[in-house]
């Protein structure tokens, strides 16, 4: 429904709207992550394109826990949609553009009053939020018949581990991106899931 749904919201161009959605959808990152990234949080790690959720010390950007800063691969579909050209054509500091930084610091808040305001439009459920994404993302690479571990997908969505042994903790600091990619790879969707846009 997202995806075939018109546009009409003034405070956010649709192309960003299209460009934070899909990152959203192909990631399982959380709306500010996305929206706060800058143009050098687009690194390659071990020869993989990622997406750097870190601290940001000029605003004083964190992510929510110890655990959410971490690398995430950026997903074939993203890098074929031109996602990783943002980091050469964006302006300003941010990759992805068309977001204003609200009164409380918040970058990305107009997007999402825009998400609520469309899936009221389009008649989603009241519980259906912009983390629904997130949700989404966890509940298809739990049920992924692709050899995923469950501590790989901890660490690339950033949620603490569920053991916090030592043991563990070791582990998910020492999981390879060629893990984590692997486990970004294993997200899919049907080809009408989302609008063809051009970044």
């Amino acid at each position: 429904m997202l995806a075939s749904a018109s546009w009409h919201s003034t405070s956010v161009p649709e192309q960003t709207f299209r460009l934070v959605t899909l990152i959203a959808a192909y990631s399982g990152m959380r709306l500010g992550e996305i929206c706060t990234l800058r143009k050098e949080d687009l690194q390659n790690i071990d020869g993989v394109p990622c997406f750097m959720v870190r601290p940001h010390s000029d605003d004083g950007w964190t992510p929510k826990t110890d655990a959410s800063t971490r690398g995430v691969p950026v997903h074939s579909k993203l890098i074929e949609a031109g996602v990783l050209a943002f980091k050469n054509n964006a302006d300003g500091p941010y990759l992805v553009p068309g977001l204003e930084t609200s009164k409380q610091g918040a970058r990305g808040a107009a997007l999402g009053r825009a998400f609520s305001l469309l899936k009221t439009r389009i008649g989603l459920p009241a519980e259906i939020t912009f983390h629904s994404f997130r949700h989404t993302v966890s509940t298809q690479l739990r049920n992924a018949d692709a050899n995923i571990r469950e501590v790989w997908i901890d660490r690339l969505l950033g949620h603490e581990a569920t053991h916090k042994s030592q043991g563990t903790t070791t582990y998910l600091t020492s999981i390879s991106t060629a893990n984590l990619r692997q486990t970004v790879e294993a997200i899919s969707y049907p080809e009408t899931a989302f609008k063809k846009t051009a970044f």
